[in-house]
Parts: C-alpha cells; structure tokens; sequence
C-alpha cells in the first residue's frame, strides 16, 4: 500500500472503529454507514477522498479490515467496531 492508501486506510479505521462523531457521522447498531455520508462527512472535515479511493483502500487491504455491503452503498469496520445505535 502506498502512503496515500496507508492515510485513507488508518482514517477509515479510527472513523468507522473508534471515533464516528470525530466527523459527525453514526453508525447503526452492526456498524454501517453510508458510504455518500462518510465521504462528505470526511470531507467536510479535511479529509478528502473519492468513493475509487475508498473502493481501492478497501478492496487492496490485505488484512479485510472493511467490507461493503452487498449493494455497494453502505460501509462498515470487519472487526472492532463499537456497537452503535440508529
């Protein structure tokens, strides 16, 4: 992974695992969001990144540390996430 996907990477995990309200987003009770939310969400907050970007980080992570959901709108953590509520 290069040092762009490596940023996109340990972003996405202290969001999606850790700190969600870091940049204003909820996950529901499994872990998920959607995927237009996160990406306006991180990019309101200085972190911008394209849905190919995310698509890449997630696909090429040898460690399966994110899964998208079956219709391609929503993400979560593989593993570690908190448990939130909707």
């Amino acid at each position: 992974m290069d040092k762009q996907q490596t940023r996109i990477s340990k972003f996405l995990s202290y969001v999606l695992r850790h700190r969600p309200d870091e940049i204003g987003i909820q996950l529901d009770s499994q872990g998920w969001v959607a995927i237009d939310t996160l990406l306006a969400a991180a990019g309101a907050h200085g972190n911008r990144l394209t849905r190919e970007e995310l698509d890449h980080v997630v696909t090429n992570n040898n460690k399966r540390r994110f899964a998208i959901s079956e219709d391609g709108t929503r993400i979560r953590a593989s593993q570690g996430h908190r448990k939130f509520t909707a």
